[in-house]
């Protein structure tokens, strides 16, 4: 942590020694502000909450086959046991598959995930760029994802401008 701030510190004498224009902006901020981001989260929360619901409803369907063999093992010859067992672990099989398949690394969330809020970022990305070109500033931090800025003054966060310029202006 102490060698980071070291870094962020020399970085910073770095720019304010050769007079180089920096600003801020608020990534969270922007993508608040932005409808379509709200209304793409929104329906990525409803898919993922009716793909959540279909998971459940597979490993429910595991834990009743499990139940059930519990319950009647005691009835059941050693072929129908080893049968029963297959058939929940077929079943446990499917709703971890299922799952994978919505809520993995390459599933169908992340994958809707990239192409709802794709085009929205890369907007921003270009009129961050656009908005750095036009004022001659050599860098522009997120003030959101960046734990250690402190303080910064109002003065260098150009997130309204931003906004302006993708159409969104407050």
């Amino acid at each position: 942590m102490k060698k980071l701030t070291l870094v962020l510190f020399i970085v910073a004498c770095a720019f304010t020694a050769s007079a180089q224009k920096f600003a801020l902006v608020d990534m969270e901020y922007i993508l608040k502000n932005i409808p379509q981001y709200e209304m793409a989260n929104e329906q990525l929360n409803q898919l993922s909450q009716r793909w959540q619901k279909e998971v459940e409803a597979k490993f429910k369907e595991a834990e009743t086959l499990y139940k059930n063999y519990q319950a009647d093992m005691v009835f059941l010859t050693d072929d129908q046991k080893k049968k029963k067992e297959e058939e929940i672990t077929s079943k446990e099989k499917e709703a971890v598959d299922l799952r994978n398949k919505y809520f993995g690394q390459d599933g169908e969330l992340s994958s809707k995930r990239q192409s709802l809020l794709k085009p929205i970022q890369d907007d921003i990305y270009n009129t961050v760029k656009k908005v750095s070109e036009e004022k001659g500033y050599q860098v522009i931090f997120d003030r959101a994802s960046s734990a250690s800025i402190i303080f910064a003054s109002p003065r260098i966060d150009v997130s309204n401008e931003v906004l302006a310029k993708l159409g969104y202006s407050k």
